[in-house]
């Protein structure tokens, strides 16, 4: 075999071969919206505002979850949307590797739905959650359609959540409740109140600064 007929049969066999990924930060493609991405960080926002003195958790929103019985990040991954992870430590990280991580998965997934995704947000992921991930709270919601559903896992399976009167459906994983405000997903607390973003403190406090006749650009 010549050496340029050796070298055109190496190239095709590398062309036909997929290498696996290695030190991947997330296998997560863009977000198909920008809607999505609001919705996605209005409620990391939220959490980590209201969570700020708390240590003991990891959420983030569009990253890869890898999950391999053989620990191989080729092999049984995906990414939700928004998820939530308790007792564990706070800190920046790559990916969600379930097995750097003592075995966790999440604790709250939410995935928001899009005409290409919601099936498979309905039914695979949904079950891959109840299953295999064991994840006590799973919500998804469509910001264009403002379809909103949650579940919570009794006996191994899910189980629709009840909304209340305001509409809102209760995270036991997360004690708050989420419900539709503004035409996007919010947090509220036990008692019904809107988890505020920083920016939305700062305008609270501001207003009451100046029900005291105090400007607040002055303090």
């Amino acid at each position: 075999m010549t050496v340029a007929r050796e070298l055109d049969t190496q190239e095709s066999i590398c062309q036909d071969v997929i290498f696996p990924p290695g030190d991947l930060y997330s296998d997560e493609p863009p977000l198909e919206t920008e809607l999505h991405l609001e919705q996605i960080m209005l409620l990391l926002k939220c959490l980590k505002w209201l969570w700020r003195d708390r240590n003991d958790f990891y959420a983030a929103g569009n990253l890869t979850i890898y999950y391999s019985p053989r620990q191989l990040k080729s092999e049984y991954f995906r990414g939700p949307d928004f998820f939530v992870v308790l007792g564990t430590q706070r800190k920046t990280r790559k990916s969600w590797v379930v097995w750097e991580e003592d075995g966790k998965y999440p604790n709250f997934i939410l995935e928001i739905l899009s005409q290409s995704t919601a099936n498979t947000d309905k039914d695979l992921k949904k079950q891959i959650y109840q299953d295999t991930f064991r994840t006590p709270d799973y919500f998804w919601f469509d910001p264009f359609t403002q379809e909103f559903a949650g579940f919570h896992l009794v006996d191994g399976e899910y189980q629709p959540l009840q909304m209340n009167e305001q509409g809102h459906l209760w995270s036991h994983q997360l004690g708050l409740h989420l419900g539709i405000y503004d035409g996007l997903l919010r947090f509220f607390t036990a008692d019904g109140q809107l988890v505020p973003t920083p920016e939305e403190t700062a305008e609270r406090l501001a207003a009451k600064l100046r029900e005291l006749n105090i400007d607040p650009d002055t303090v």
